[in-house]
């Protein structure tokens, strides 16, 4: 009994630990977004900020917690990571050399992969600190206050290096964040970006409201809505497709093993939130950059993508229904399955084992791929639905709710996994000792 109480205190003290490290971190990433990159005019900055509220950028600043609209040198945050990762992805789909690395080589192979997208992370902060840059130099408040205080090539070096610089702070914080705390690190950045935006999304409604831009039944149906998507959400990011599963009865001995019956669970989103973050990170920023120009073609085609185009909704469910069917094919391989289930003497009833499994399994996993996709889809359109017809600030929109409500959830998994391999832990240890006596 001693024995129990003093591991399960040890799995507490890892678990109180593990949570300090995390919050630290996210600290450090909060008090880093108010730091304004050096030689802009915060005032001026500021006002042209409130001008651009309800548009394109104030959707992306969301994502960045704040950051991009004080021009802090977190001011891109994940998204060059994230972009990075997702080139990267793509190319172990067509490159048979990257796939091979991954997969083959193990450990080292995945952490040269690793290094490959920090290198183009650093890149794609690079290009996207000159293109801020150089659009900040020619934006001014309304009053025609210049934001940039002494433009030139000085200026744009230093903001690339800072953005550079910020960028790789951030992404090394969510690294220690998946290693040293509780969770996915990205994950729960975008998450803390999102949950400190809630209170001025909160604001923004209520100056609505009192300056009569939204009535009181708009609102009340506002925060309905907004329940109803939530609740939806908790039961298909819980919901599963089990299929059954039957183990061949083997003799051995005197003794007979096997022959029970279980299943196989899928989720009907596999791919979780990532559809929505890759889909948002590459259409976000390059529309958002468009705004930052002063050239009327390039803000031709930024307008062309504003979020409440219809173009802009079609490519961003295109991009869903991509990242879904993409992602799920990286992180579940019906072949492998199938050898598993095969190798382990256990088969689906009614359906041949190998081959005939694994087209089972993908079959089924495609129709869940799809019923996830519209489901996404569905709940990822609605802030932009809520902003035309409603004037809705962002925050409230579902892509939001729906990284809250999944990052949420993984992270509670995350706590309860760790209590339960700490008392398996215990459990284990236990039964060594008695071995021994």
């Amino acid at each position: 009994m001693a024995s129990g109480t003093m591991n399960t205190m040890d799995g507490q003290r890892s678990l109180v630990k593990r949570l300090f490290w995390t919050f630290l971190l996210l600290c450090c990433y909060r008090i880093g977004v108010h730091v304004p990159v050096p030689g802009v005019n915060t005032g001026a900055l500021k006002a042209y900020v409130d001008s651009m509220q309800g548009t394109l950028f104030g959707m992306f600043d969301m994502f960045s917690g704040g950051a991009l609209s004080n021009v802090s040198v977190f001011a891109l945050g994940v998204m060059p990571y994230i972009s990075a990762s997702i080139i990267m992805q793509l190319l172990q789909v067509v490159s048979p050399d990257i796939k091979r690395m991954a997969k083959e080589e193990g450990q080292a192979g995945r952490r040269k992969i690793t290094q490959w997208t920090r290198y183009l992370t650093v890149l794609i902060t690079l290009v996207q600190g000159l293109g801020i840059s150089v659009g900040l130099e020619a934006m001014s408040s309304p009053s025609g206050d210049a934001i940039v205080l002494e433009p030139g090539w000085q200026f744009r070096m230093l903001t690339m290096v800072t953005f550079t610089a910020g960028s790789m702070l951030v992404m090394w914080f969510g690294e220690q964040i998946t290693e040293r705390g509780i969770g996915n690190g990205i994950s729960l950045i975008i998450f803390c970006g999102i949950v400190v935006g809630i209170p001025r999304g909160a604001m923004q409604s209520i100056e609505l409201i009192s300056s009569g831009s939204m009535s009181i039944f708009v609102a009340v149906s506002v925060v309905l809505l907004m329940a109803a998507v939530l609740a939806v959400i908790v039961f298909i990011e819980r919901a599963q497709r089990r299929i059954p599963v039957s183990y061949a009865k083997r003799q051995i001995g005197r003794k007979m093993f096997g022959g029970q019956n279980t299943h196989l669970p899928l989720r009907l989103n596999t791919a979780g939130v990532i559809p929505p973050i890759f889909a948002s990170s590459l259409l976000l920023f390059p529309a958002t950059v468009g705004q930052f120009a002063t050239n009327e073609y390039v803000k031709l085609v930024a307008d062309f993508f504003a979020p409440h185009t219809i173009m802009y909704n079609v490519v961003y469910v295109a991009l869903i229904f991509f990242f879904c069917y993409f992602y799920t094919a990286i992180i579940f391989d019906p072949k492998d399955m199938a050898e598993n289930l095969k190798k382990n003497g256990a088969f689906i009833p009614g359906i041949r084992p190998g081959e005939k499994t694994q087209e089972y399994i993908d079959t089924v996993l495609s129709r869940l791929t799809l019923s996830g996709g519209v489901y996404i889809s569905i709940v990822s359109v609605l802030p932009m639905l809520m902003y035309s017809w409603f004037n809705v600030p962002f925050y409230f929109g579902g892509t939001s709710l729906l990284i809250l409500v999944g990052v949420a959830m993984d992270f509670m998994n995350q706590i309860e996994s760790h209590m339960i391999s700490t008392q398996y832990q215990g459990l284990m240890n236990k039964a060594r000792k008695t071995g021994r006596m």
